[in-house]
């Protein structure tokens, strides 16, 4: 297999997030011949305004949608607000939606939630999948990865997944990520 480079895109601006302790684990989870680094923050994009667009697009959002453009699959992990994403996330993605390379369509992507609760960011999840289906991206359906009782599961003073069920788990959608953007890379 070709080596395989990935992004993500982290939906949590929260300095102690348990969702950064996830996303930022995945570099050690990921299989043989794939790279995972994570992209700028969420944070660094400015709230979308039709006329700020009409004058150019912002540096962080160009930046941002060059990296998903070059690379050969997404994971977005994030954090469950209000049944649904973090507005953050969601004005990330209004602005990277509008850029004229639309560098989510065709791209493989794979969705990864943590939450206290029990069903882990499931709700999220699900409305997160559906913005996506505008972008023409090609989510991953199996394995979802949604960590229930996620403060249990990670370590953030180590900033990892102690829990190991969680690690073989997430690392098995990457494996699935992988295969997925290799067929699509062919």
């Amino acid at each position: 297999m070709q080596p395989l480079r990935f992004v993500v895109l982290l939906g949590s601006l929260r300095k102690a997030s348990f969702n950064a302790t996830l996303a930022r684990s995945l570099p050690s989870l990921a299989p043989e011949g794939v790279s995972i680094e994570l992209l700028g923050s969420v944070g660094d994009i400015p709230h979308y305004d039709a006329d700020v667009q009409a004058e150019g697009f912002p540096e962080s959002v160009v930046k941002m949608g060059k990296a998903i453009k070059q690379a050969d699959a997404v994971i977005i992990v994030t954090p469950e607000y209000n049944y649904s994403v973090p507005g953050v996330l969601k004005n990330a993605l209004d602005w990277i939606s509008r850029l004229p390379d639309t560098p989510f369509a065709g791209k493989p992507v794979a969705i990864q939630t943590g939450s206290p609760g029990l069903i882990g960011g499931a709700r999220a999840q699900y409305h997160l999948r559906q913005i996506l289906v505008f972008f023409d991206a090609l989510v991953l359906n199996k394995p979802e990865v949604m960590v229930g009782q996620i403060p249990s599961k990670v370590d953030q003073e180590k900033d990892e997944i102690s829990d190991a069920a969680t690690r073989d788990f997430v690392a098995n959608q990457l494996v699935a990520l992988s295969k997925m953007a290799a067929l699509h890379k062919a």
